[in-house]
Parts: structure tokens; C-alpha cells; sequence
């Protein structure tokens, strides 16, 4: 695990990612904003500590910018402003703990232990819930449905017909088999109801792309490529 510690007095700062180097975590430290945000850029780190205020800049500002770069990174504010108003707004900005200066080093590292079940409880669970193919994603705890960056709008029947596409990737699914398992098996045979749906599919997944993700096997039916 990968933890930088924030703090404006250097010495501090030096002393906990000590006391967290010890503890077997793997830690940098800094009490300069833009050192900070240079170790950010260049190492990908799992929990940061921050104190209320590093070199002229908010650490809820800080926090805020940490969050919107990546959600999933745990931040523990530590600082030796008890205000409650102050908490409020740390723990608001995205703030995951505040600890108030002098702390136990014992209950810091319970803390840390805390956060980062919960961040690895957090990340199995969007692990879980996520389908991907390529840069098509598919969320069905949430029926969420991006390309890139593009969000992705579908009808029911549509976003059922892609997740079953998407759970079957690279393998080629004929027309009898999809009406089957998506309208039904006693659904009319003759009806061209399949390739309707997919061209819907096309439209709004692979129209503005280069790269084509559905692909028409002759003879047999469709196949999602990733």
C-alpha cells in the first residue's frame, strides 16, 4: 500500500511517514503543495494524509482535487484544527477521516486499516459489477452505459441484449440462440426482430467510433469483438 503524507511542518511529516515505514506501508512525504501534487503526477498512491492547510494552499481544496482525479484514493485529514465547522467541510470535500493533533499513532494506523478495507471493499464491489469490452463499459448494479466517455442511452430490451453480448464476447451468437435467450423461445420465428435491435445497437455504440465493436458473421449472426 502506497501512502503520501501532506503536512505543512516538514519535520512531521517526516516523522509519521517514519512511524508508517515501519509499519510495512510504503510512504513519501513532502510539506509543499507542489512537490505534492509532483509526487501525485508521477506515483499512484492509495491514501493520502493531509493536514487543513500545506504552504498557503487548503487542504480541503487539496482534497477536493485529489477526489475528482480519482474517487477510490483515500484521504485522511490530520491536522491540529479541532473546529467543528472545519470537519464538516474536510469531511464533505470527500475526506474519508479527521484526526485531530496530538494523536496515537496506534489509532492513525487503526484508521488506515479502516479506510482501506473499505476502498478495497469499494473496489471489488465496481470490479464486480462492471463488464467491459474494449472501452465500452457496462455497470448493472446501476444499468450505466459508457463508450469512452461517452454516455450511452438504452431501452430496456436494448441494455439486456447488449449485456448479453458483452457476457459472450467473441463468440458468435446466431439469431435463433439470442431470440431464445432475450424474447423467448416460443417468440415467432419469422420475425427479423434480432436484426432490428442490433442495428439499434450499432447505431448508438459504434456509429461515432472508428473501431466497430459488432460484426455480422454470414450465414450465422452476430458477434461482439473485444
Amino acid at each position: 500500500m502506497n501512502i503520501l503524507v501532506v503536512q505543512r511542518e516538514k519535520r512531521q511529516a517526516e516523522y509519521i511517514a517514519k512511524g508508517l515505514k515501519e509499519s510495512g506501508y510504503c510512504t513519501d512525504y513532502t510539506s509543499n503543495y507542489e512537490e505534492a501534487q509532483h509526487f501525485l503526477s508521477m506515483l499512484t498512491y492509495d491514501l493520502i494524509i493531509i493536514d487543513s492547510n500545506i504552504s498557503g494552499k487548503s487542504g480541503i481544496d487539496f482534497c477536493k482535487d485529489i477526489k475528482k482525479a480519482s474517487s477510490e484514493l483515500g484521504v485522511i485529514f490530520l491536522s491540529t484544527d479541532s473546529d467543528v465547522e472545519l470537519k464538516a467541510k474536510a469531511l464533505d470535500s470527500g475526506g474519508d477521516d479527521y484526526i485531530v493533533k496530538p494523536f496515537s499513532f496506534i489509532e492513525l494506523l487503526a484508521r488506515i486499516r479502516a479506510i482501506t478495507r473499505r476502498i478495497k471493499e469499494k473496489k471489488l464491489e465496481n470490479e464486480s459489477s462492471i463488464l467491459k469490452v474494449k472501452d465500452l463499459c457496462l455497470n448493472y448494479l446501476t444499468r450505466e452505459v459508457t463508450r469512452g466517455d461517452k454516455k450511452i442511452e438504452l431501452t430496456t430490451k436494448e441494455y439486456v441484449l447488449l449485456e448479453y453480448f458483452m457476457r459472450n464476447k467473441n463468440i458468435v451468437l446466431t439469431r435463433t440462440i439470442i431470440k431464445e435467450k432475450i424474447w423467448g423461445i416460443d417468440f415467432i420465428s419469422g420475425t427479423n426482430i434480432v436484426d432490428v435491435y442490433v442495428t439499434y445497437l450499432r447505431n448508438k455504440i459504434d456509429k461515432e467510433f472508428d473501431e466497430k465493436l459488432f460484426h455480422t458473421v454470414r450465414g450465422a449472426g452476430y458477434v461482439l469483438k473485444g
